[in-house]
């Protein structure tokens, strides 16, 4: 009698051909058959990234992570809560091990708040020396790799780390492989921060990077004639104060990086900039910018006027525009003080002219439904994602309904405005005291929290 074969006992060359010919999922399925098949299945081409969320429920399942995958991965994400010490201390323990790791190409960094927290005061001598040893000292032995060279690296917007950009750069080994770079910030005092400092030179070797996020601060003409060499595809800018002597970036610098980068897309946000937000159409746009994106987030007032410039110069590149502010549902006073109702509505000038755009976020603000309906029309299936969270308070239910038909059917899809059950938490405060209670500044951390969110989905 024939014995029947011992699958246990298969060459692992067998197996991995048989993994070869099944997806990720049937691959993890199969397995599990027994410890032999098990040991198969962890090689680079089975694994090419994998995320770690850091958290104590977590602990055992990332230690898998470190123990079986961290060494062969190409692509690691890490999420953790940067308020919570345990977590901050279980994440330098990943990055250290990651920067041993001989195959690691990218690497994102997802801090949950703007702020990290550390044993010290915030910016002391004590903090400073913290993060260098915990964060900074392996994000340095990455970069300092020359074999094989570190591909991509994003801080997720941490203002700390980014302070140190300048000695990232500086220490990269090979900074012709880097493709993509992380640096743009939201702040935890969006008012008082102190200034990083980037020397343009650092990016002069940097030849193949495509996708640079940085923070306004920074930006300037020579930075931009020294960017413009790069085959950049995306330059993404964050907006938060404008310092007194920050020079602005002049209209003869960006029309030289467009012509040297006709490819290159601006994706512009703006994150509780309170004061940027009055001087953005007269300071800080300006005609031959790239203009893909624009993201304003939390500004706390409306710039009409920056929108009618939207459409009047971006009519080839715009496609998207997202203005973001906060506003309690019972109290809509602040809201009617800028209802966006000008001779011709900025909405509806922006979805004629600009033959790209394709989505329009706008919360925090009441709008006329007879100008969504013009905008509806204007961009029709073009118009990916209209979304909008006030119409015109006067107009009832009943009322409201053949609007809503009539968009729906424009868009080629259901559409109706979001309300309080589906709007994110942040949205529904609007900040109406400058006082210093536990409860507003707690307010105020849930609205850095959410530009923060909101920054990392650009």
């Amino acid at each position: 009698m024939s014995k029947s074969p011992n699958w246990g006992r298969l060459p692992a060359l067998a197996i991995t051909n048989v993994f070869n010919y099944l997806d990720h999922q049937d691959r993890l399925n199969a397995s599990t058959v027994c410890w032999h098949w098990r040991s198969v299945i962890f090689q680079p081409r089975f694994f090419n990234r994998i995320q770690f969320d850091v958290a104590r429920e977590h602990n055992k399942k990332n230690g898998f992570f470190l123990q079986k995958l961290a060494h062969i991965v190409r692509e690691v994400k890490i999420s953790f809560d940067s308020c919570n010490l345990y977590d901050v201390e279980l994440t330098t323990e990943i990055l250290y091990k990651l920067s041993k790791s001989a195959r690691l190409l990218s690497l994102t960094i997802l801090p949950k708040y703007a702020t990290l927290v550390t044993p010290g005061r915030f910016y002391s001598e004590e903090e400073w020396n913290y993060i260098l040893k915990l964060f900074v000292q392996p994000l340095k032995a990455l970069l300092n790799r020359s074999n094989p060279p570190l591909r991509v690296l994003d801080l997720g917007c941490s203002e700390i780390l980014a302070l140190h950009a300048s000695d990232f750069l500086t220490c990269t080994a090979k900074p012709q492989y880097l493709e993509e770079l992380g640096l743009a910030t939201v702040k935890q005092d969006p008012g008082h921060y102190p200034l990083g400092l980037v020397e343009p030179t650092l990016f002069e070797k940097c030849s193949s990077l495509r996708v640079l996020s940085l923070d306004y601060d920074i930006l300037c003409d020579e930075l931009l004639h020294t960017l413009q060499l790069l085959p950049l595809r995306q330059l993404i800018v964050h907006v938060h104060g404008i310092d007194e002597d920050h020079p602005e970036v002049s209209e003869a610098a960006w029309a030289s990086f467009r012509s040297r980068n006709p490819q290159a897309e601006l994706h512009l946000t703006l994150v509780c900039a309170y004061e940027a937000v009055d001087i953005l159409h007269s300071h800080i746009l300006r005609p031959s910018m790239p203009l893909s994106h624009l993201k304003v987030l939390f500004c706390e007032r409306i710039n009409c006027e920056a929108l009618e410039y939207l459409s009047r110069h971006y009519k080839e590149t715009l496609t998207s525009m997202v203005w973001i502010d906060s506003m309690r549902i019972e109290e809509y006073r602040n809201v009617m003080e800028m209802v966006l109702r000008t001779e011709q509505d900025p909405l509806v000038m922006m979805a004629w002219r600009c033959k790209k755009l394709q989505e329009i976020v706008i919360h925090g603000y009441v709008l006329d439904p007879h100008n969504l309906v013009g905008v509806s029309r204007l961009r029709g299936r073009e118009l990916r994602l209209l979304e909008v969270s006030r119409v015109d308070l006067s107009i009832s239910s009943v009322m409201m309904a053949p609007f809503i038909e009539e968009i729906s059917t424009q868009l080629g899809k259901k559409w109706c405005p979001l309300d309080a059950k589906t709007l994110p938490p942040a949205l529904g405060f609007y900040p109406v005291s400058d006082e210093p209670s536990p409860c507003y500044i707690n307010q105020q951390k849930q609205l850095i929290y959410s530009a923060q969110r909101m920054c990392l989905k650009t």
